[in-house]
């Protein structure tokens, strides 16, 4: 008996293992898509001119061909339900056919917070705006699901809305 309980422990233990080393492998980062060429120190005076100014740095940065249809497609995301989460930050996103791979982009509201209709009415001051693929909705979600992690974090929010490099930026939201 003392044999067989030694062998299930092992075994238990070489598939407790295992699943770590899964779930690191499966776990995205949101390191993975930080680009300090997609950061965007914003003055915006709406919701609509900050996703243009946005859709326009990722256009001049190679991560979308047709601004026109990216916008639209982020506009129709916003008439479904806002994508302003609540905590002054809104995660504005599209997924199109054409897109091969994931990109996020990171706008600061540098003025006052951004009208938004978010969901605890609080105006918007960060945008995590991502586009990708619509046939990857499980790495789009791993995607998101990292983020807001990330963003839940209150002081997090703060030190974003103090740094004024876009360098800064992306080192402080590697850590996550």
């Amino acid at each position: 008996m003392a044999i067989l309980a030694r062998i299930n422990h092992q075994i238990s233990s070489s598939v407790a293992d295992l699943m770590k080393t899964f779930k690191k492998r499966c776990e995205v980062r949101i390191s993975n898509y930080l680009d300090p060429q997609l950061v965007s120190f914003l003055h915006a005076s709406s919701r609509d001119e900050a996703l243009k100014k946005m859709v326009l740095l990722l256009t001049k940065e190679g991560k979308v061909e047709d601004q026109d249809v990216f916008y639209k497609a982020i506009l129709e995301r916003e008439k479904i339900v806002s994508t302003g989460i609540g905590m002054g930050v809104a995660i504005p996103h599209a997924k199109l056919k054409d897109f091969d791979d994931f990109f996020l982009a990171i706008g600061i509201q540098q003025d006052k917070g951004l009208e938004w209709n978010a969901l605890d009415k609080a105006p918007v001051r960060l945008i995590f705006m991502i586009g990708g693929p619509e046939d990857k909705q499980t790495q789009y979600l791993q995607i998101l699901s990292s983020l807001t992690k990330a963003i839940k974090n209150e002081d997090l929010r703060k030190e974003l809305l103090k740094i004024d490099s876009s360098k800064d930026v992306i080192r402080l939201l590697s850590h996550y």
